[in-house]
């Protein structure tokens, strides 16, 4: 959930990919820490923002217990609440269907109007926030997405979805 000035939008995250830390080489901690990747090495429960592709806004929930700089990269989001707001966010016409609002990494952060100005946030407590839900029926496990470079790490089966669920975002 991610609330602002504007408005509210909540969703259930159908689709998030893991990141093992320095020995993993397909995640941001593996060459060390910098002053892009520090909130990776600090204590879990914490919004790591990124910019990427010099156009995009990818969000991770930090894991690590701080000395083990971990991550999950929130990939999909079904929008339940203020899908006005994230269409407007996203400059999403009304005929273009609710079920790609999210679908993406840089779209979760577009629908959620999340920038490198809440990297750290304190998702307990902060504007941005997770909450327990229900259980999915079915996750299915694949290799992630986007880091070939990354050698054997690459094929690991690190990606999470909700099966057969509309909202994840397209290969």
């Amino acid at each position: 959930m991610r609330e602002s000035a504007a408005g509210t939008v909540a969703g259930r995250i159908v689709e998030a990919e893991a990141y093992a830390g320095p020995e993993d080489l397909a995640a941001h901690s593996s060459r060390g820490r910098t002053p892009r990747n520090a909130v990776m090495f600090g204590p879990p429960g914490h919004l790591y923002v990124y910019f990427i592709y010099g156009m995009h806004y990818c969000i991770n929930v930090v894991c690590g217990p701080g000395v083990k700089p971990e991550a999950v990269l929130i990939r999909a989001v079904a929008i339940d609440e203020g899908e006005s707001l994230a269409r407007a966010r996203r400059r999403m016409p009304t005929d273009v269907s609710a079920k790609r609002l999210a679908a993406g990494p840089g779209n979760v952060a577009a629908a959620f109007g999340i920038d490198r100005s809440l990297n750290g946030t304190d998702l307990t407590s902060g504007p941005v926030h997770l909450s327990e839900g229900a259980a999915p029926d079915r996750i299915v496990a694949r290799p992630r997405v986007g880091v070939a470079y990354a050698a054997e790490w690459a094929a690991l089966p690190w990606r999470f979805l909700v099966a057969d669920d509309p909202h994840v975002s397209r290969r």
